[in-house]
């Protein structure tokens, strides 16, 4: 790949995350590049557009901050279609009478 190939592909990167507020991850997925290559191609633009690298920067910062609930509603997403395909044992009702009496 030419050097100029990935200096526009750090603008498209970059203009892809300020635009779709996306993760990391999700713009690898996007543009079929590992995530280093994302973290790469933003070094890269603070180097050719300090003022599009910023706002990049301001998305990847909420997307951190935010980054403990997706992963708390993934867990919750993984519980509900686990006990879907296999609900957990109930314990057997107890009684409101209390314990048995013996006579």
């Amino acid at each position: 790949m030419r050097m100029g190939d990935a200096d526009e592909r750090a603008v498209e990167i970059g203009r892809y995350i300020v635009r779709s507020g996306a993760t990391v991850r999700a713009t690898a997925a996007v543009f079929g590049v590992s995530k280093s290559t994302v973290w790469k191609d933003q070094t890269r633009l603070r180097r050719q557009s300090p003022a599009l690298w910023r706002e990049v920067q301001q998305v990847l910062q909420k997307n951190k901050a935010e980054r403990h609930l997706r992963g708390g509603e993934a867990t919750r997403q993984k519980f509900l279609r686990q006990n879907a395909l296999h609900p957990p044992d109930l314990p057997a009702e107890k009684s409101c009478a209390g314990p048995a009496q013996t006579v």
